[in-house]
């Protein structure tokens, strides 16, 4: 979201940012105006017995004053952000979804999102998967019925769609369109490519010599053990190339770790710097990082651990960019087979080049 209203912003536009205030100073510095968003938790505890739905009420009634005193032209919403855009409707005020990651409904067909599961070869894996879509359909009716008591709550009228979170005028998807498996997309759905952005860091020095530069990017929401970073320092020494390990402002806690001499690890790094001069990037495969590394033409070491991961690399794999490593399978032995396999295929560096030339051609 700041990549796209910092662009906004650098083309003329008047751009306000509601976001949560640790945020104030980027979206400051990208010449956008700063409204503090309301922060608290949105999952029941014993404590604050508040479910997501009832947040997205509350949430509602604190950022309608805001829309109403902007008076935007449109508004954009991230897709797990529901208020603003029913702030918006209150208001009528156009609204647009982004979506910062690869489109959540796949076509029919596909495995369910985040299965961790590639698009089937064969007509047969596709009917299979299908038998399944009447679970997915259950819970998406679920949510929309949840969505419709909400929308009630404030005076909205029911909507019959079930994906009743995107906008139904305009939905730009943050992604590869050739991460994205083969659809007919809706006349109001943009595969627009990732968004990108970083915050601002100093420069750091690279392991010294030519051989091959391997980026080890942990996740910073999971692993918490840094038991890939881990893996990675043992199991990657002995190779003959270059790497450049960070824990990402997360101390390694525990047992010591032995840094190999063809490794440096250092607290943060740039990635927008650093991984273009990268052979490979070995990460938990979240979709910045992912989209990053391919922006930069680095071919991937996928691990998921959570959440979306598995999706993304099943769309890393399926597209050709990169080597997937099962999270269950992590070892230093296995680390080092990934990482020897990703760098002993060229096709996997050229399709990631390839992906870097469709960043460069379409802004």
């Amino acid at each position: 979201m700041l990549a796209l209203g910092g662009e906004l912003a650098r083309r003329g536009h008047a751009v306000t940012m509601e976001t949560w205030s640790r945020w104030q100073a980027d979206v400051e510095a990208a010449g956008m105006t700063f409204v503090a968003a309301p922060e608290y938790p949105v999952f029941p505890t014993m404590e604050r017995p508040m479910t997501m739905y009832e947040a997205v009420v509350r949430a509602v009634s604190e950022t309608r004053p805001a829309v109403a005193r902007a008076r935007p032209h449109a508004v954009v919403a991230d897709i797990l952000t529901l208020a603003p855009a029913l702030a918006a409707e209150l208001e009528g005020i156009p609204a647009a979804t982004l979506v910062p990651h690869v489109h959540p409904a796949p076509p029919p067909g596909a495995p369910p999102y985040s299965f961790g599961a590639r698009w089937p070869r064969t007509a047969l894996g596709r009917r299979l998967w299908q038998r399944l879509d009447p679970l997915v359909e259950r819970g998406l009716r679920y949510g929309q019925r949840e969505l419709n008591e909400t929308r009630a709550q404030l005076d909205l009228p029911p909507v019959q769609r079930v994906h009743g979170g995107l906008s139904e005028r305009l939905v730009l998807v943050g992604t590869y369109p050739q991460l994205e498996y083969p659809r007919d997309w809706p006349a109001q759905t943009h595969v627009v490519g990732p968004l990108l952005w970083e915050p601002p860091s100093d420069p750091v020095e690279l392991p010294p010599g030519d051989a091959p530069l391997v980026l080890v990017a942990p996740s910073t929401a999971q692993d918490r053990e840094h038991r890939l970073l881990r893996a990675a320092l043992e199991g990657l020494g002995e190779l003959p190339i270059r790497v450049l390990a960070t824990w990402n402002r997360r101390p390694l806690e525990g047992a010591p770790v032995t840094v190999p001499d063809n490794t440096r690890l250092v607290e943060w790094v740039s990635y927008a710097r650093t991984m273009p001069q990268c052979a490979l990037v070995l990460c938990h495969v979240g979709h910045g990082t992912m989209v990053r590394a391919l922006h930069s033409g680095a071919a991937v070491v996928a691990c998921p651990v959570a959440g979306d991961m598995g999706e993304n690399a099943a769309r890393l794999d399926w597209a050709g960019a990169g080597v997937r490593l099962p999270w269950r399978l992590l070892r230093p032995a296995t680390v080092r087979l990934a990482v020897q396999r990703a760098l002993d295929e060229p096709a996997l560096r050229r399709r990631a080049a390839e992906l870097a030339a469709w960043s460069a051609a379409n802004d």
